[in-house]
């Protein structure tokens, strides 16, 4: 059995509906929704490894929708999100963090958050100091890993 490579013409429809769905778009700060052509061509171009989660992530959506998703009447479409939301899994966070690392790379979006349109490094980000006593609960247990000799 081969593994699949892309998304079928469907899978795109679905994915397309369900990132809208994920992250509209707002009039109020000027950005497009996750279900822009562009971002949805980012989405399929860089899905890599991620292809099959996705790809049973949008599988799973379909069989709770009954059909294409994009065919459904809106209010359904939220009832069968929240079902996805409940009960699918890893597939369905890979779904959604492909939809938000895509989305978030957008020079539109970027604009809008008031970030410079370049690579993260070598300059770097500078973030604000934030409260380290939040990480004193993870410091005290013991390590959860295995230790190598």
């Amino acid at each position: 059995m081969s593994e699949q490579l892309t998304l079928t013409p469907r899978q795109r429809q679905d994915l397309r509906t369900i990132a809208g769905m994920i992250i509209p778009a707002s009039d109020e700060y000027r950005v497009p929704g996750a279900d822009d052509g562009i971002i949805q061509a980012d989405i399929i171009a860089t899905l890599g490894r991620d292809t099959k989660p996705v790809a049973a992530a949008l599988d799973h959506l379909a069989r709770l929708a009954g059909m294409p998703l994009v065919d459904l009447e809106p209010a359904a479409r939220d009832g069968v999100a929240r079902q996805f939301r409940s009960a699918g899994g890893v597939a369905a966070a890979t779904l959604v963090r492909v939809v938000l690392q895509c989305y978030y790379r957008d020079d539109r979006v970027l604009r809008s958050l008031g970030l410079e349109l370049r690579a993260p490094f070598p300059k770097g980000h500078v973030l604000p100091d934030g409260d380290w006593s939040l990480l004193d609960p993870v410091k005290a247990r013991a390590g959860s890993l295995r230790r190598t000799p």
